[in-house]
């Protein structure tokens, strides 16, 4: 590539409902301090049956292309990277195309695995635009999920719902991506998975945190080999996060493989060096992250967010890492670095105004937005008005077994 190739535009979009951990705690009988500190989650956004994967994809995309002015016809490529799409062959991007009104002549698909979905879908992207078939257009990657499990279960803490929406394009006003400098991991293990025959994933917790810290290691080694010092360079390190407190366990390796074997709260000294490192590159930019829980594939990116509508000016040239995971398992890891004026466009992705008008959920209205989501596929008609919607685009039933999308 001639000429820098990254992430251009970025923008949120979430559900309008969220639990709080506190009364999560009260409802399940749990000392509050094991979602508050054990995880580092403060709230968890949950969808209501009439917002999907396609809805906040939607949302998502508007909301960058409109924030950072431009015009839907310059996509010439959507991808949605998903593992909650709502159809077994046709995917969430063909949905959200004809939703933005996009140019036919554009190519769209859906990327699964796990986690990982909207990496592959930016690295496939700059792989297009590289290679001369984008012609001066730009990509759109979507990452859209809704993290669900069961109720009282272990995992119901560390739900979550949302979309980050990304434009890829040449010179990219927020973040220049170095393709010489991206490496990859990939190693068949069943860490999570969710069967076609279940609506629940099924997981090994433990195991998949070490499968987790085993593809950092094998992807940043690939990335830039077994080099020294890199940490000291960097700006920021961003991590997938399935729940907070997974950044430090990674930030961890990330920098014992620097220091040259395991740091332990028994080496005084050395330890005391990983938490001020972990929180000088990575802890600032987790808030999101703790206010919207889970969102799968979006969570890399939603700590992105964080760092760019807090630190674009401080961090304007400086370069971070990256670091993308997907249960399964696959992972990237690359290095970036802040475009010059990223700052100008903090106003077009801070989503702090989204959030603040959310609604608290009492956990009875939690619990019963759950149950009707359950049935919600298979709805004739769904109502948004029943669950305080009004003003967006939702899903509104299933007629002909054709899904139904209205704006409000």
């Amino acid at each position: 590539m001639n000429t820098s190739v990254g992430i251009d535009a970025l923008a949120f979009a979430g559900p309008a409902g969220f639990v709080e951990m506190t009364d999560l705690a009260e409802a399940r009988d749990v000392d509050p301090g094991k979602y508050l500190q054990g995880l580092g989650q403060r709230r968890m956004a949950i969808a209501s049956p009439c917002e999907d994967t396609v809805t906040m994809a939607a949302d998502a995309a508007t909301r960058a292309l409109q924030g950072f002015d431009i015009d839907p016809a310059e996509i010439g490529t959507l991808i949605v990277g998903t593992e909650t799409g709502v159809d077994h062959s046709k995917p969430v991007a063909v949905y959200v195309h004809e939703l933005l009104g996009l140019d036919q002549r554009c190519r769209t698909f859906e990327t699964k695995h796990a986690c990982y979905g909207a990496m592959a879908g930016l690295t496939a992207s700059m792989d297009w635009i590289g290679s001369g078939r984008a012609r001066g257009r730009k990509a759109l990657v979507i990452a859209s999920d809704i993290a669900r499990y069961g109720l009282k279960t272990a995992g119901e803490p560390t739900q979550g719902a949302g979309a980050v929406a990304m434009v890829i394009a040449e010179d990219p006003r927020l973040l220049a991506i170095d393709p010489q400098r991206i490496g990859d991991y990939t190693r068949q293990v069943m860490d999570f998975w969710r069967p076609l025959y279940s609506k629940y994933a099924f997981a090994d917790g433990h195991y998949s945190i070490q499968c987790y810290l085993d593809a950092l290691a094998g992807a940043r080694v690939d990335a830039v080999g077994e080099e020294a010092e890199l940490l000291a360079g960097l700006g920021a390190c961003l991590y997938h996060v399935p729940f907070v407190k997974m950044a430090f366990k990674a930030h961890q390796r990330h920098l014992e493989m620097e220091y040259g074997g395991p740091l332990s709260k028994d080496h005084t000294e050395a330890w005391r060096m990983l938490t001020d490192s972990y929180q000088r590159l990575a802890a600032p930019w987790l808030g999101l992250n703790a206010e919207i829980g889970n969102i799968y594939t979006g969570s890399l990116f939603l700590a992105l967010i964080d760092l760019l509508r807090q630190a674009a000016e401080g961090l304007a040239g400086r370069e971070i890492s990256l670091f993308s995971y997907g249960s399964g398992c696959g992972a990237t890891y690359c290095i970036g670095r802040i475009g010059d004026r990223a700052a100008h466009w903090r106003e077009a992705l801070d989503p702090a105004e989204q959030l603040a008008a959310r609604r608290r959920l009492s956990i009875e209205e939690y619990e019963g937005l759950i149950g009707d989501t359950e049935q919600a596929d298979t709805v004739e008609r769904l109502d948004p008005a029943r669950y305080g919607l009004d003003g967006g685009l939702y899903y509104v039933g299933t007629r002909d077994h054709r899904r139904q999308y209205s704006r409000g």
